[in-house]
């Protein structure tokens, strides 16, 4: 077992990241969120019912795990101190022991959200996608030098001063560029009052205990939000997130710099979804794509609005294997497609009619179409599969010619949602 490992996703998010994280944690001591806000949604399905993660990692339902938030993540108070209290009210033990919060991680403040709603109005028809949750304001504010960190709580005068500060300077922005109301004292007080001050218990010095666990060889889980495509500086921009989503950030964001990753975990479905704006070369249209968006249930667990759906995108799919250096593959949602007599496989892109096997510069997705090929049906059902010898001969095949595309093993298969549908190779 690697003392240090990731799972990451490997295409434009959603990809079943968080149901990995509560499988295999049962073989990992510490899980940490390392990137990445509020805009998350893992949703699991356990033996404590049906859940959606936006903040908490997705440790927390594993006894004697502990869950870290990481300096790299946007942290909204908010949105986790509503989540601890659902968990905690659905029987789900969250406490200072098993929940920790990097005293260097940034608050995501009350008019990061707004900001994101009026600018994505403001932009129109050349909006980017945002999931409107303050995400590109929050890191804008980050890199300015003007973010609070969550250790600020600990020091409750110099914070008022620093965000009546923050308040004055985003007031002009707001009613100036926007024509927005501005955010008064009072909301803010509120704000620390109802959301921030339930959190304090859970802040400590987290680079601290992950060094101590480091020299202790506990093994720790990096989870990641979102996939390669939506990274900044790898992804198709400008329609990305706002925080790198690499394993090769999981040292950074999570508070443990000097990290060695053992084994990248690349999760990607069985055929492609996308939520959000921006090129996407293998999409279905119309009928097409509401029966596969039907058969895998595809809505955003954060809005309800339903997922964009294609065959599962090749090129794509290498490209994000290869800019994650991931070391090994888990396929989900493989049962989504059981009842499809042909599979279609996107396997190359035409561009400006040259066929090309390679993931081109952003600029270039928009003039990309898909190249085709099919693969025969098995079927039947497959949800309670757990060996791979007992799949059909077709869905091993599926498996196998993804595998030989990627270039990397693919060393599981969930073929259900639920915690051990899991079939397991190798």
């Amino acid at each position: 077992m690697a003392a240090c490992t990731a799972i990451v996703g490997i295409n434009w998010g959603d990809e079943g990241k968080g149901r990995m994280v509560d499988l295999l944690t049962e073989d990992f001591d510490i899980v940490v969120r390392f990137q990445g806000g509020g805009n998350a949604g893992h949703t699991i399905i356990n033996k404590y019912g049906k859940f959606d993660l936006h903040l908490l990692p997705a440790g927390v339902f594993r006894e004697n795990v502990v869950n870290v938030l990481g300096n790299g993540v946007a942290l909204d108070p908010e949105i986790l101190a509503k989540e601890i209290e659902d968990l905690q009210g659905r029987g789900i033990s969250i406490t200072p022991k098993n929940v920790m919060i990097s005293d260097r991680a940034s608050l995501l403040l009350p008019w990061h959200r707004k900001l994101d709603v009026l600018e994505e109005r403001r932009l129109k028809e050349k909006k980017t996608g945002s999931t409107k949750q303050g995400i590109a304001p929050f890191y804008s504010d980050k890199y300015q030098k003007k973010a609070v960190l969550a250790g600020e709580l600990f020091y409750p005068e110099k914070l008022r001063q620093h965000l009546n500060d923050l308040r004055v300077w985003k007031n002009m922005i707001l009613t100036n560029v926007y024509g927005a109301d501005p955010v008064s004292e009072e909301e803010l007080e509120a704000w620390l009052h109802n959301c921030c001050e339930k959190l304090m218990p859970f802040i400590r010095d987290t680079r601290a205990y992950l060094l101590e666990a480091e020299r202790n060889q506990r093994r720790i889980l990096f989870e990641a939000q979102l996939g390669a495509l939506r990274d900044p500086d790898y992804g198709i921009y400008p329609y990305t997130t706002s925080s790198n989503v690499l394993a090769a950030y999981a040292p950074i964001g999570s508070g443990l710099p000097g990290a060695k990753i053992d084994r990248v975990i690349g999760v990607f479905k069985a055929y492609s979804t996308c939520l959000g704006e921006g090129p996407f070369v293998c999409e279905f249209k119309g009928e097409e794509a509401e029966r596969l968006r039907k058969l895998g249930g595809e809505e955003y667990s954060m809005t309800g609005k339903p997922r964009r759906v294609g065959p599962i995108d090749l090129v794509a799919t290498r490209y994000g294997v290869q800019v994650q250096a991931a070391t090994e593959l888990t396929l989900t949602k493989l049962d989504v497609l059981s009842s499809l007599d042909e599979i279609p496989l996107c396997v190359r892109y035409r561009l400006r009619g040259e066929e090309i096997d390679y993931f081109p510069y952003p600029a270039d997705l928009e003039e990309c179409e898909p190249v085709y090929e099919t693969m025969k049906g098995w079927k039947c059902d497959i949800s309670g599969v757990r060996d791979w010898w007992d799949l059909p001969r077709e869905a091993q095949a599926y498996v196998n010619r993804i595998e030989n595309a990627v270039g990397q093993v693919i060393r599981c298969i969930s073929v259900g949602p639920e915690r051990h549908s899991i079939i397991r190779r190798g």
